[in-house]
């Protein structure tokens, strides 16, 4: 993991496209601003994790589903 320190208006960069900026620190919060391309999703990760579980459950009921039609279109 790659480790650095910004104040308050600083940035860092991701490529060409991504720039992340600190927009201000207040006690244990730091607030980042985030300009990326619209293609690119950005998430906080409790949100993201959140996303992962989700469409690995849809999966599954979409494989269950799947495989009970095909015993139905066995008999």
């Amino acid at each position: 993991m790659l480790v650095l320190t910004r104040k308050t208006n600083e940035a860092i960069r991701i490529g060409d496209d991504i720039e992340i900026k600190v927009v201000s620190v207040e006690g244990d919060q730091v607030k980042l601003g985030i300009e990326a391309p619209r293609h690119v999703d950005i998430h906080r990760q409790e949100v993201y994790l959140s996303i992962q579980e989700e469409n690995s459950a849809a999966a599954s009921a979409e494989k269950n589903v799947l495989e009970l039609l095909s015993k139905e279109l066995e008999k």
